[in-house]
């Protein structure tokens, strides 16, 4: 995984807002609070994107956005702490870093670009599989203190599959970057590379 993909979930799960830190037995008037302090930091982080233009201001947008979705399920899982709730914090976290990294992407052009969105989209392929398995595991877990061994059972090969469906995943969007990166290249050049894609990915 290269620097890029690494920066991406770096800042995939750096999101914050004070909700992630809030007690877990949250009071309806604490929630509602919560919301409201959302609303008016979103509000003000967009109006401070008026000043600027073109892909700056679309960056500028996009992270707004991102960190208002990412804070209203952080407040969400800080009301009701369910296994649920914590897995959509980090779709939201994925899909708000993805939405920048599009953005910052259209900085680019030509086959830069397109290099650049296939990493930005792998890295949210790896976010969202990895949520997927933290949330089949504390499922899993979670039956096991169950009395019953077959709804144990039924929980663990849940947790497998999605492990292996987060490894299919993450290879398929691993291979499509390696594909795009082939681009920059013409003629045997490029059938070497996409031939060691292939045989890299099992193709």
């Amino acid at each position: 995984m290269n620097k890029f993909i690494l920066n991406m979930i770096v800042m995939a799960f750096g999101f914050a807002f004070s909700a992630g830190a809030m007690a877990e037995d949250m009071s309806k008037a604490n929630y509602t609070a919560g919301k409201d302090r959302i609303t008016a930091d979103y509000k003000a982080a967009k109006a401070a994107c008026a000043s600027l233009s073109g892909n700056t201001k679309d960056i500028c947008v996009a992270e707004a956005q991102g960190k208002e979705k990412v804070a209203k399920a952080e407040l969400e899982a800080s009301y009701k702490p369910t296994i649920k709730n914590h897995y959509q914090v980090r779709i939201a976290k994925a899909e708000s870093a993805y939405s920048v990294a599009k953005e910052r992407c259209d900085d680019m052009a030509g086959n830069a670009k397109d290099v650049c969105l296939k990493e930005a989209k792998a890295a949210q392929t790896a976010a969202k599989a990895d949520a997927l398995v933290q949330r089949k595991t504390a499922e899993a877990n979670a039956k096991a203190n169950e009395k019953s061994s077959e709804a144990r059972g039924e929980a663990s090969e849940k947790a497998s599959d999605a492990r292996k469906d987060a490894t299919a995943d993450k290879l398929e969007a691993e291979y499509n970057l390696a594909k795009e990166k082939c681009d920059a290249f013409a003629g045997s050049a490029k059938d070497q590379c996409l031939s060691q894609a292939k045989a890299r990915f099992g193709k």
